[in-house]
């Protein structure tokens, strides 16, 4: 694994150097080329002023800012390193706090740290320690293209994550979204409701997590590779039937289930038997 930043911690008189890994794995992804429709030529991509249509090298772009509709103000290089706050390469903890203070609308992208010698290692393990047992986390900030990044160290796995975070401020508000219902729960669909969730309730580690998306699309890459014929599948759209019954239903096809999870035939039987007496009811 390939370190992408290098720097250090810091909290109060405390330094501890570190690198930072990314904890993605952008091969779980797939990307495409443009290529023109006529001889698959790879397409270039060319600047061009919008208004005169000139071609334009990066030497003759700069960055504006719009204070104004067709207004702009023009930002150089010099101006941006007016602003630059601290050191960029060091993660400065400014305290530490319990992890559900943390809203997880905040969480951002996830990074591993790893300890950048064998002598960091032993303050690495301890800061990795000291936050397990205390149920803490460390928030901060640092500097990472240009701008000031809050960051929160978590630890995980006998290791330490930092996810980049969000500043509050970015967080719409929830009443914001239009036709929430303020009415409240009808008592006897709520029982429903929790009675299905009960039944339903498992652990995380027991959900399949698995990008179908990723899977489906290979396949027909590596069919067109093949010069094999690409067979599509549709999906069925699922029936919008009255909230009570289709509760009622839901609870009876949990009911069914065995104590552990079925697989195959079983699972695909249940849910066309739901599906069945939701179609009853419904009629």
């Amino acid at each position: 694994m390939r370190a992408i930043w290098k720097g250090h911690i810091q909290f109060s008189l405390v330094t501890i150097p570190i690198r930072i890994y990314n904890a993605i794995d952008t091969g779980q992804s797939i990307s495409f080329n443009l290529l023109t429709r006529e001889g698959n030529n790879p397409v270039s991509y060319e600047k061009k002023d919008k208004v005169t249509g000139k071609p334009l090298k990066t030497e003759d772009i700069v960055k504006g800012y719009q204070y104004e509709p067709g207004q702009y103000v023009i930002i150089e290089q010099d101006d941006l390193n007016k602003v630059k706050l601290k050191s960029e390469k060091v993660i400065e903890i400014e305290g530490f706090v319990k992890s559900q203070e943390v809203h997880h609308t905040l969480f951002e992208t996830p990074y591993f740290i790893g300890p950048d010698s064998d002598i960091a290692a032993k303050t690495y393990g301890l800061l990795c320690q000291t936050l397990k047992d205390s149920g803490k986390v460390g928030v901060g900030k640092v500097v990472l293209r240009d701008r000031e990044t809050p960051v929160l160290l978590s630890p995980h796995e006998g290791g330490i994550m930092m996810y980049r975070l969000r500043y509050p401020n970015e967080i719409r508000s929830m009443g914001e979204v239009p036709q929430l219902l303020e009415a409240k729960a009808d008592k006897d669909q709520l029982k429903l409701a929790k009675t299905l969730v009960d039944s339903m309730t498992t652990t995380f580690a027991k959900i399949e997590m698995k990008d179908r998306y990723f899977d489906a699309l290979k396949a027909i890459i590596d069919a067109k590779i093949a010069g094999k014929e690409v067979v599509m599948m549709t999906e069925e759209v699922p029936e919008v039937v009255d909230i009570m019954t289709a509760l009622k239903a839901s609870i009876d096809a949990a009911k069914k289930k065995p104590m552990e999870k079925a697989k195959g035939t079983v699972v695909k039987k249940e849910k066309e038997a739901a599906k069945k007496t939701l179609r009853r009811k419904a009629s």
